[in-house]
């Protein structure tokens, strides 16, 4: 995933190699710390060409590094959801969009506290649905509501 340059823990560290690349006129090195951060490659042109002093700021950092990791982890049902909570949480807060691009924090270590939380606070699911359901077996359910998955989703980026 971040295999060329590795982990980024700030928009500044992303600025910081790209003007490097930048100052080399290393282009393909540019396309490819744009590929790796989930930057968009005209983005890479403009700022090669001097359009622009930065190539990220700390949202496009943020919402970049989410990109790569889903594409990783290829999300399906709820946790499209709790990702689009990580991403509305960013858009939301610029503290929560840094803390996002930190290293060591991962929508992977994110999920698996909302998962931990599901697994500590599942409950039976009622006989009457359970036969309308056409389910025999006892079952348990423990998928937080949105408010829930907001709340470990900003203590998981914030602590």
């Amino acid at each position: 995933m971040f295999d060329v340059f590795g982990e980024f823990d700030s928009a500044e560290e992303i600025n910081q190699t790209a003007l490097g690349l930048r100052n080399e006129k290393d282009m393909d090195g540019l396309l490819t710390l744009c590929r790796e951060n989930g930057l968009d490659p005209e983005d890479a042109k403009d700022f090669m060409d001097g359009c622009f002093d930065e190539l990220a700021n700390d949202l496009m950092a943020a919402l970049g590094k989410i990109q790569v990791e889903s594409d990783d982890l290829e999300p399906k049902d709820i946790m499209e959801d709790w990702i689009g909570y990580i991403k509305l949480r960013c858009m939301e807060d610029g503290t929560m969009a840094k803390a996002v691009r930190r290293k060591g924090k991962s929508i992977k270590g994110c999920i698996a506290k909302i998962v931990r939380w599901s697994f500590e606070h599942s409950y039976d699911v009622d006989d009457d649905i359970r036969k309308m359901a056409d389910i025999n077996a006892k079952c348990k359910m423990g998928i937080p509501g949105m408010g829930q998955s907001k709340k470990i989703i900003t203590e998981y980026y914030l602590n």
